[in-house]
This record gives structure tokens, C-alpha cells and sequence, in this order.
């Protein structure tokens, strides 16, 4: 399993579940900074048509290309099942952000053989790391 750190390092397309327009809200300042430092971020989000100003789509298995993380911003109930759809749609890697934590989803994914971290924030990791996605 690789560390967070390197999970991030080697990250180049972000899907983000959960994504937020709501500017007071950690799923949408935190995926914003993570554009701003070059990763290319993905909203998932059924419930609008675009984060960012970016296009979202409404489920995981609407992406239609490969992503190399999957990020939740969802409550740990909804953890398991959003690991479940990152394995079917082929993520290598599923990110809990912190305060969101799932023995169930933690299971899921070592199962299928996928990264996984939880409680932790891609913003800070990022920070303390000095990181930038590859080029």
C-alpha cells in the first residue's frame, strides 16, 4: 500500500464525491486548492451541473475516463458504498477526508487491492508534503 504522501504525488486526475459550490464548505474549498496547486479535479455531484466551473457528473460510474483517486466528502454511511462504486469504476486509490472514517469501506478496499486513507485532509497532506501533481 503506498503512503498518502505518495498517493498524492502520483495523482494527476482527482474525482471528488461530494464536490460542493457552497464556498463555506471544506468540499469545495479543499478541491479548489487542489486546482490551484495543477491536480485536474472531477465533481461528482448529482445534484448540479458543475463545481468550479467544471462539469460534474452524477455517479462515479458516469466518469468516462480513468481518474487516479477517488476523494469522499460524504458521511461514513455513505462511505462504503462510494468505495464500492471507486472499486467498479477502477480507482486505484479512495481518500476519506478527515473526520470520515469506515471499517466497512477500509475492508472494501483492501479487498479489491486499491489504496485506501482515511481521516486525512488532501489540502494539509499537500501543504506539509510540498506536493504538485506529476507532469
Amino acid at each position: 500500500m503506498r503512503s498518502a504522501q505518495r498517493i498524492l504525488a502520483e495523482a494527476k486526475v482527482i474525482a471528488v464525491v461530494g464536490a460542493s459550490r457552497d464556498p463555506s464548505k471544506p468540499a469545495h474549498t479543499v478541491p479548489l486548492q487542489m486546482i490551484r496547486h495543477g491536480w485536474r479535479i472531477i465533481p461528482v455531484n448529482p445534484f448540479v451541473p458543475e463545481v468550479f466551473g467544471v462539469p460534474a457528473v452524477p455517479t462515479l460510474a458516469d466518469l468516462g475516463e480513468p481518474v487516479d483517486l477517488v476523494n469522499v466528502f460524504r458521511p461514513a454511511r455513505d462511505a462504503v458504498e462510494v468505495v464500492r462504486q471507486a472499486v467498479a469504476a477502477g480507482a486505484p486509490a479512495v481518500w476519506l477526508q478527515s473526520g470520515i472514517v469506515s471499517a466497512e469501506a477500509r475492508a472494501i478496499a483492501e479487498e479489491a487491492g486499491i489504496d485506501y486513507v482515511e481521516d486525512r485532509c488532501l489540502a494539509v497532506e499537500r501543504a506539509v508534503g510540498h506536493l504538485t501533481p506529476p507532469s
